[in-house]
This record gives C-alpha cells, sequence and structure tokens, in this order.
C-alpha cells in the first residue's frame, strides 16, 4: 500500500481544477507564501517569486522540471501539462513583502516563466507587480520568454518610481525554426527582441539572458554573433549567458528529443550529462571568453545594471511633481524618476 500523500504533494492531489485546454489542465494550488527566502550564495539574488508553478512553454531542456516530482507528478510531459496557479492573497503578499529588507533582490520568474500562457487567464503576475508597485525600496529583476511582458510596461514605470527594476527577455538562438524546436510554446525570437524594444524606448532597464546555451546546437560562433548584433539593435543595456545544465527529469526529455531533431548528439550528451548535470573544466571558461568578446564588440554589460538613482522619499507633497517630465535634451516624456538628470532638471525647473 503506498504511503499517504503530504505536503505540497497531497495539495497537488486536491487542487481544484480552474480551466483545461486540449492539452493543458490548470489548477489552482493553495500557497503559503509567494515569496521564497533564496540562502545559496551561487545566486544573484536573496528571494525568489514564482506566480505559477509548471509552464506550459515546455522548453525541451527546461531544469525545473523536477520540481512536479516534490507533488508525485513524474510524467515527462506533467511539468507543461499540468500547471498550477498559485493562489493569490494580497493582503498575505504584501505582509511578505514588507519583511523584504531594503535593497535585497527579488527573482521573479527564477522556475517557472511568469507570463507563460496561463497569465493571460489568471493574472497572477499582474496582481503581483500592482502590489509592489505601492512598496518602495526593493530591487525587483524579472525574466521571461514572452512578448506578453509588454503589457505592463505602465506597471514597470510606476514601480520604477520607488523601486530598481530590470526586465530580462531569455532569448537562446535568432533562428526561429530553431527556438520553435526548442521552446515549443515560447514567443518567436523577433517578438522577443521587439519586446526588449518597446521596454528600452519606455525607458525601463531591458536585457537578453541567452541562458541556456546548448553545445553544438546554439554555441557556434556565428549564432552568437548573430544574438549579440540584434541584442544590441533591440537597444538592450545586457547580454549574459550560461551553458546548459541538465537534471536527470530533464534529461529523460531531452534525449529523446536530441533522438529526433539531432540524433548525430545523442550519445555525446548521454555520455556526459549522464555522469555530470553540469559542464566543467574547459567549455564554460572557453565560452565566458567568447561571450565576453562579443559584449565588448557590441557595447553590451554582462548584468543587469540598475540606475544609481535614489527613490523619492516618503512625503505627501510628492504629488505636487509632474508624473513624467520633458527631457530637457530630447524632449522625450519619461517617468519622474527614470534617471537622475531627469530629476534634476525636475528640481531646477520646481525652484525657479
Amino acid at each position: 500500500m503506498p504511503a499517504p500523500l503530504v505536503g505540497i504533494a497531497k495539495l497537488a492531489q486536491t487542487a481544484p481544477k480552474l480551466a483545461e485546454k486540449r492539452t493543458v489542465e490548470y489548477r489552482q494550488l493553495a500557497s503559503y507564501k509567494l515569496l521564497t527566502r533564496c540562502d545559496s550564495k551561487d545566486m544573484p539574488f536573496e528571494w525568489t517569486l514564482n506566480p505559477y508553478r509548471g509552464c506550459e512553454i515546455g522548453c525541451k531542456y527546461c531544469y525545473a522540471r523536477y520540481t512536479h516530482e516534490f507533488m508525485e507528478l513524474r510524467g515527462p510531459d506533467d511539468f507543461e501539462q499540468i500547471v498550477f496557479a498559485k493562489q493569490w492573497n494580497r493582503a498575505d503578499f504584501l505582509r511578505d513583502l514588507r519583511s523584504v529588507p531594503s535593497g535585497e533582490r527579488i527573482a521573479i520568474g527564477t522556475a517557472t516563466d511568469p507570463y507563460q500562457p496561463a497569465e493571460r487567464r489568471f493574472g497572477i503576475t499582474r496582481a503581483v507587480l500592482e502590489s509592489i508597485a505601492t512598496q518602495r525600496g526593493h530591487r525587483i529583476g524579472l525574466t521571461t520568454k514572452s512578448d506578453l511582458v509588454t503589457r505592463d510596461i505602465g506597471l514597470f514605470r510606476e514601480i520604477g518610481k520607488g523601486n530598481r527594476v530590470s526586465v530580462h527577455l531569455t532569448i537562446t538562438t535568432v533562428d526561429a525554426g530553431l527556438a520553435r524546436k526548442l521552446e515549443p510554446r515560447a514567443a518567436r525570437p523577433d517578438l522577443r527582441l521587439d519586446a526588449v524594444r518597446k521596454l528600452a524606448d519606455a525607458g525601463i532597464e531591458v536585457g537578453v539572458f541567452a541562458c541556456p546555451l546548448l553545445p553544438l546546437i546554439t554555441d557556434r560562433d556565428e549564432q552568437l554573433e548573430a544574438l549579440g548584433a540584434a541584442v544590441r539593435d533591440a537597444g538592450a543595456r545586457f547580454l549574459a549567458a550560461n551553458p546548459v545544465f541538465l537534471t536527470a527529469s530533464a534529461l529523460r526529455v531531452f534525449l529523446p528529443f536530441l533522438e529526433t531533431e539531432f540524433p548525430h548528439l545523442t550519445r555525446r550528451y548521454q555520455e556526459h550529462f549522464g555522469r555530470d548535470a553540469f559542464l566543467r573544466g574547459d567549455y564554460p571558461e572557453r565560452l565566458r571568453a567568447r561571450m565576453a568578446a562579443i559584449r565588448e564588440k557590441y557595447g553590451l554589460d554582462n548584468e543587469p545594471v540598475t540606475r544609481a538613482m535614489k527613490a523619492w522619499p516618503e512625503n505627501p507633497q510628492l504629488s505636487l511633481f509632474p508624473e513624467t517630465v520633458e527631457h530637457p535634451r530630447t524632449g522625450e516624456r519619461l517617468p519622474a524618476v527614470a534617471a537622475v538628470d531627469v530629476a534634476r532638471d525636475v528640481a531646477r525647473r520646481v525652484r525657479a
């Protein structure tokens, strides 16, 4: 007789069904906290936030498939076919958000895409952002493969008035056909680049994560050159890249994919990743050097570099300042605290 389910596995088994499509079932997952402390010193953030569990985008290399195993959902397609929308409670979320020390970094979308198709139905990511916009002093980074992120440009600008925020589009290749194979239900690369352009034009710090890069599939010199040029042309501030790592649960999906699409690579991937989920030694070092050369060529940083601006102080007279200002040099309308030089121009005009 199997042991009774406990914890999150029990919650998943009893989760009510919210909706169903041809290949995806949506359920509601009771969630005590959306914000989770990240204790790993290897991560560039202190907190994670994932509005959904499971991800309909279905990237063949996705490392996060193992998270469904905690709920005793172990089928190879369960991760993208059973998607949980976490129960939303604004009051609880704001209480937890206020407990985050000022300046600590909150990463949204570390395990599942916050703008996956479920977001159009349930809007949890937008609810999260609306709540963050009422607070001050936080550092927010959001990562996605979806151009739906442009829906919330106004919210990112609002958040930026009192917090530091950056948006990261994951683009592993500019080849639309290859992207469709690797990331079946992600937005096309050109749509993601267009989202980068719109975010940059709105004054939001935005860059690209080329994560992961796949040896002999997406890491050729000409592929990385094309990516660097496209990222620069879209107005991104940075380009970061890491090699793939394949957990056992990811490997169970990725190897059959290779057998179908890249059969000549199956044995090489099996031999390495069957022993070690990570690529070590010479390859990561060479990849870092190649990416550094591309960044230098195209004038890109290697990570988000949030503007060194101060949030407006808590002040009841804040409403006297305009929501947007005209940049004195370009005439462009920008958020009043989008950059230090604009804020100084506002101050000069107010004093005058």
